[in-house]
């Protein structure tokens, strides 16, 4: 069974609509050995594929192939999430600080405290 990747990380829930999927690996954001990848690729089994969501890159492993969108508890079966613990915790700690959430009446950042929340969003 042949099944193209964006097609694959809708069925197994990465992305919510298939279209946001296509749309992601045109805009670059969807990799596999560290090359962006088009939407009309075929996945196969054991590959890793990268994927930026927002601030977060999670790398997956595909176990298996799947053609149809299946329920999440049955999609965990086919896809491995190896996203490295130190970038969950930086994305966690990031909520949990709620950095970008500024006093009342402090106006709008300045160049510089974008800058810096930037920094610490994205590195």
């Amino acid at each position: 069974m042949e099944v193209r990747i964006d097609k694959w990380l809708w069925c197994v829930r990465i992305f919510k609509t298939r279209n946001m999927a296509t749309e992601e690996c045109r805009a670059g954001k969807v990799k596999i050995r560290g090359q962006e990848t088009k939407a009309s690729h075929i996945v196969k089994i054991g590959e890793v594929i990268e994927v930026q969501i927002e601030q977060l890159k999670r790398v997956l492993l595909v176990k298996d192939i799947l053609d149809r969108r299946v329920s999440a508890k049955i999609a965990v079966d086919y896809v491995e999430d190896q996203t490295p613990p130190e970038e969950i915790e930086r994305i966690r700690l990031a909520r949990k600080t709620n950095f970008e959430k500024r006093e009342r009446g402090a106006g709008r950042p300045t160049k510089r405290d974008r800058r810096d929340i930037e920094e610490f969003k994205y590195k």
